[in-house]
Formats: C-alpha cells, sequence, structure tokens
C-alpha cells in the first residue's frame, strides 16, 4: 500500500510541478488554481466521474473523450483542459487528487505560504477563516493558504492537515477515543 501511494504521490507531484511551471509562464497559477478546486469539487460530487479517474477498467481513449466532455462543459478551457487530457492521455488520471494537493502546495510555497487542508463540519464564516489562518501562522511561521473542506460528519471542531502533521480536534474522533476508553474500562 505504501509503495503504490508513494508511487501516486510521486507522479503526483511530478505533474503538478510540470503544470505549476506552464501557469506560472503563462501568468495563469490564480486561473489553474481555481480550475482545480472545480475539479476537486466533481470529483467529491459525482461518483461517476470518481469512478472514471479511479478505474483501470477505462481506455485512456475513453478518459481522455470523457475529460474532454466535462472540461467543454463546466468551461474548464485552455492551460488546465489540455493538462488533464494529457494526464487521461497517459492514463493517469488516478492521481488527479494528488496532483491538485501537489499543485497547491507548489503554489502556496511560491507565494512564500504553507498549505494547509482543514475540513470543518460546516462552512467557515470570512471571519472564522481569518482567526485560523492566523493561528495557523502562529504554529507555522508563514502565511498559511487555507483548502477548506466541510464534512458534516465529523460533527464538530477542526481536522487540519500541514505538511505531514495533522491535528485533529473533531467531536467524531473525541467520541470514537471516548467510547474505546470506555470499552477499556468495563
Amino acid at each position: 500500500m505504501t509503495q503504490s501511494s508513494s508511487l501516486i504521490s510521486g507522479v503526483a507531484r511530478r505533474y503538478a510541478g510540470s503544470l505549476y511551471e506552464l501557469a506560472a509562464e503563462s501568468g495563469s497559477v490564480e486561473a489553474v488554481e481555481t480550475g482545480l478546486g472545480q475539479v476537486e469539487a466533481l470529483i467529491g460530487e459525482s461518483a461517476d466521474f470518481k469512478r472514471l479517474i479511479e478505474s483501470p477498467v477505462f481506455s485512456a481513449d475513453d478518459q481522455f473523450k470523457a475529460i474532454s466532455a466535462i472540461a467543454e462543459k463546466t468551461g474548464i478551457d485552455g492551460l488546465l483542459a489540455n493538462f488533464l487530457k494529457v494526464v487521461a492521455r497517459n492514463r493517469r488520471l488516478f492521481a488527479l487528487p494528488g496532483i491538485i494537493t501537489a499543485f497547491r502546495a507548489i503554489a502556496a510555497e511560491a507565494r512564500g505560504e504553507i498549505a494547509a487542508d482543514v475540513v470543518s463540519a460546516h462552512e467557515l464564516n470570512a471571519t472564522q477563516q481569518k482567526e485560523l489562518a492566523a493561528t495557523l501562522k502562529d504554529v507555522a511561521g508563514k502565511d498559511v493558504a487555507i483548502n477548506l473542506t466541510v464534512d458534516p460528519s465529523i460533527l464538530g471542531g477542526l481536522i487540519v492537515k500541514i505538511g505531514s502533521r495533522q491535528i485533529d480536534t473533531s467531536l467524531k474522533t473525541k467520541l470514537t477515543s471516548m467510547k474505546l476508553a470506555l470499552k477499556e474500562v468495563g
């Protein structure tokens, strides 16, 4: 498992690095980052799209046609659309979630920031996001680019990932820990 996940992360880093270089040359880093956010949302929202990128059953041609149609329908064009088509042609769609994460990290580092993935039970308002960014800046010692995901199943609290560190203050995790502790006592 770790060998295949390190293979995916290696592929993802190489593709993300190439995409970042092309985006930086064309002055479209922000647009590409926004487009990648759209793609990430599609992966989360559509079981069919997720199956398309994860399943080895689809041919490169099928993946290419599907990605082309999806890009056209969602308005993803230019550099990002071409990049997604290349990834599909090369049968590397399985690495797309890792490519998105790696691209964000590369872009944040280039801006002098560090990327943080944050999962919350509900949408954070602008004030809460500013406070979180300030707190994470104190912890990380750098400005923090926050990638916020909402997951109601964590019930409350936050899960924050910065690099290889993870801070989990979710209510779901606390309840699970309590449940295990009670089982050990009883």
